[in-house]
């Protein structure tokens, strides 16, 4: 047994700032090529009278406890063979359900995954060109206010962070004009992108316009910048009166 001050002095390491009497016992485990100990600490709890009383380990956390100092904790003996059996046979379940051999379970989970993610994009894809080809009053959304193209849309179906790709789309498609792009949502919420040809930024402000549009949905405000802004509303169904106010503010 030792004084705190004279572990610590002799090389031992006081871990997790756990606390100490006036007396400590020091342990320390295995040694290197050099004749020193691997590791040296103050007892904090019960210990292994040998490190191979400990049997099997199996790590279960990793956390961060301080600067460059990780706690790793695991299960031993019967413990960790029970969780590495329950382990296989989650991964024997996995691997059925995969209709492939468990070693190439991941494989296959990474490739459905990636799998699904594609047909995600390729549905979004999809689901922009329904919305902005077709299924409104008009065949051509189009019109000319104030001396310049103004495409116009209500849109369902679609992911609010997808409005500003669509606007972009449709700035291309115009070439010269206004985009406005009111987005309702499931819940009845209703979000919509102001899109600004760069050669007409000097002539129409995006931000304006998108505030005149989210007035209508009952929202306040909105933000970007000249030529893209965006805002939102809990009243999806003014979606055409907010495009209308883009309309008047353009005029």
């Amino acid at each position: 047994m030792l004084s705190v001050d004279e572990a610590i002095a002799s090389g031992a390491r006081a871990l997790f700032g756990e606390k100490y009497g006036d007396e400590v016992r020091v342990v320390s485990m295995g040694t290197n090529p050099a004749g020193r100990n691997f590791s040296v600490e103050l007892c904090g709890g019960t210990h292994a009278t040998r490190t191979g009383d400990i049997g099997l380990v199996s790590v279960v956390g990793e956390s961060a406890v301080a600067a460059g100092v990780r706690r790793l904790e695991a299960m031993t003996g019967n413990g960790a063979r029970l969780r590495l059996n329950q382990d296989s046979r989650l991964l024997d379940g996995l691997a059925s359900l995969l209709k492939v051999p468990a070693s190439e379970a991941g494989n296959r989970l990474a490739a459905l995954i990636e799998e699904r993610r594609k047909l995600e994009r390729e549905l979004t894809e999809a689901r922009k060109k329904l919305a902005m080809g077709g299924g409104g009053a008009a065949a051509d959304p189009v019109r000319e206010v104030a001396g310049a193209k103004l495409l116009a849309r209500a849109v369902t179906g679609i992911e609010m962070k997808d409005l500003k790709s669509l606007a972009d789309e449709a700035k291309a498609r115009v070439g010269s004009g206004v985009v406005a792009i009111v987005g309702v949502a499931d819940d009845g919420k209703a979000g919509v992108v102001v899109g600004v040809t760069p050669d007409l930024t000097e002539r129409f402000d995006a931000v304006a316009l998108v505030r005149a549009a989210s007035e209508q949905l009952g929202g306040k405000g909105g933000g970007g910048r000249r030529d893209m802004a965006q805002a939102g509303g809990p009243d999806g169904s003014k979606a055409q009166e907010a495009l209308d106010a883009v309309a008047a503010a353009m005029g």
